[in-house]
């Protein structure tokens, strides 16, 4: 990822506080296309990994960095309407800090440069959107800066046919770059619930 261009996650941090905005209590437990997760869990996830990554761009690094994912099923607390988007807001503003961009990082455990970590963050946000949207019924159009840096990194991550949330879903090259994405992460991007 030498090179990579720093982009304002700012739009798809309030791209993703819109969606959950708009979550109905009666949606918490509406499944997503995280099998794990239901949308409660999901909304767990989001705000963990928020202050993950915050803390990551600003070299903060212990319990919320270090701790893989996957080692808990996140949830949410009763406050998680105002805690969430605050989360997501101080990650954006974090790595608007271009000290953030550079030298070496740590997050869900993995030591790693911060120009990848804001990959991975980017990534984080785009997919996990597309989850909560879908499972919700909500629309959704991701920020095409936070899109290409996403797919940008699941190219590099996918090479042996498997991304971070499963084996590669084929989608075809002239699908829109939100389904490549999407697929390249696991997903299959005609998922409903």
């Amino acid at each position: 990822m030498t090179g990579t261009t720093m982009i304002d996650l700012g739009p798809q941090a309030r791209i993703v506080a819109a969606l959950a905005e708009r979550v109905t209590d009666e949606q918490l437990a509406a499944v997503t296309p995280c099998p794990a997760y239901v949308v409660r869990h999901l909304l767990g996830h989001l705000a963990g990994l928020s202050v993950a990554f915050r803390d990551a761009a600003r070299k903060d690094l212990g319990a919320t960095t270090a701790t893989p994912p996957g080692t808990v099923t996140p949830d949410i607390g009763p406050g998680w309407r105002a805690e969430l988007p605050k989360a997501l807001d101080e990650l954006a503003e974090a790595w608007r800090d271009p000290s953030a961009w550079s030298g070496m990082t740590r997050a869900g455990g993995v030591d790693l440069p911060g120009q990848v970590a804001a990959a991975v963050a980017a990534d984080e946000l785009v997919v996990h959107g597309w989850d909560l949207a879908r499972a919700t019924g909500l629309a959704y159009v991701p920020d095409p800066a936070a899109l290409a840096a996403a797919y940008g990194f699941l190219q590099m991550a996918a090479q042996g046919g498997r991304g971070p949330f499963g084996p590669v879903v084929p989608v075809p090259e002239t699908a829109p770059l939100l389904d490549r994405t999407v697929g390249l992460s696991g997903r299959d991007p005609g998922w409903k619930p």
